[in-house]
């Protein structure tokens, strides 16, 4: 449907989110975290990559371009644009602000 965003993840990326949100720093409960984990997979379509990438400046940040291509994503949405190139493929990589930007001008009609 045109309009909808969709987000998507592999096993790979639950798994850095788990490892990421378990540390110390965080002081996160871990019911907190498993509560969150399981709303993020709620809310995610898995997709499982076949196809290794190594596009991204950062090796552990081809997972997400992984699975960005085994999606068909037209978007990769990070914080971290820096450790990857602008565009890939067909899929560009947007901060969340340039997405929430990119798409509310796409939804007003705007170019």
């Amino acid at each position: 449907m045109a309009g909808e965003v969709q987000m998507y993840l592999s096993d790979a990326i639950l798994a850095e989110y788990n490892e990421v949100l378990r540390r110390p720093c965080l002081d996160i409960p871990p019911e907190k975290i498993a509560s969150a984990l399981a709303n993020i997979r709620e809310a995610a379509r898995m997709v499982h990559p076949a196809a290794r990438v190594t596009a991204a400046s950062d090796p552990d940040d081809n997972m997400f371009l992984e699975c960005a291509h085994a999606a068909q994503a037209h978007y990769l949405v990070t914080g971290n644009v820096r450790h990857f190139p602008a565009t890939w493929m067909r899929i560009r990589v947007l901060s969340p602000r340039h997405f929430l930007d990119e798409t509310s001008a796409m939804a007003e009609g705007s170019p």
